[in-house]
């Protein structure tokens, strides 16, 4: 059997990764891709090895990127892939959950541990209190800032229900697999803002501008006139 290259590619060869204990699906490119254009800063909770956040800095050149993560292990990893691409990051060991700060970020983004079940080895996506999750990461969102999260599809009613007590605007995008089901969920709000929500009709989650090209989706909803 070959072995596996020591490094792959996201976003069509874009972002290059070390393989290593944990490595980024396309969960990271969407959620990446769900990130707005006009942020400064953004804190990337739960990093893993850096894939969304690299993946965001890759459409927003000087982007200021910060990634919080409860394991040494993978902001060491994170830290190694941030220098393969040239991207410099700020990385905080701590848990959302009892990270105490002041800070606030244009966008905080997160792909949550939303899997029930036992945990893999490096202990990422399960078994969190996704209500308590949620509503420590909208903290740290500046006024009219934005959270942006992706979770599978069965978690979605903890998510919307915490973000309507502090977010309006709310932007759902459903993804698809081969299943008439969503498999996946993305959703966007702002902080401090009143607006109707949104309910798009979905992507397929093989769907190429994103994983590809490294389009975001507002350049996608773009090019396909939905806006």
């Amino acid at each position: 059997m070959a072995e596996k290259q020591a490094i792959f590619t996201l976003m069509g060869g874009r972002i290059r990764m070390h393989r290593g204990s944990y490595n980024p699906t396309s969960d990271a490119v969407w959620l990446a891709s769900y990130a707005p254009h006009n942020i400064k800063t953004v804190l990337d909770v739960g990093v893993g090895t850096g894939g969304v956040g690299l993946c965001i800095a890759a459409n927003n050149p000087g982007i200021k990127l910060t990634g919080l993560d409860i394991s040494p292990e993978m902001l060491a990893e994170y830290a190694r892939n941030a220098e393969l691409n040239n991207i410099t990051t700020e990385l905080i060991n701590a848990n959302i959950t009892t990270w105490r700060t002041a800070r606030t970020f244009d966008a905080v983004i997160t792909n949550p541990p939303y899997f029930r079940g036992t945990p893999a080895h490096h202990n990422a996506h399960h078994n969190a209190d996704i209500t308590t999750w949620v509503r420590k990461c909208i903290a740290r969102v500046r006024p009219r800032g934005y959270f942006c999260i992706i979770v599978s599809a069965d978690r979605i009613s903890e998510v919307i229900a915490e973000m309507h007590n502090h977010c309006g605007a709310i932007q759902i995008m459903p993804l698809f697999g081969t299943k008439h089901t969503a498999e996946r969920v993305l959703i966007r709000g702002r902080t401090g803002v009143r607006g109707g929500d949104i309910l798009w009709s979905g992507l397929p989650m093989n769907y190429e501008p994103i994983l590809r090209d490294g389009l975001t989706i507002d350049d996608v909803l773009a090019r396909l006139n939905w806006i």
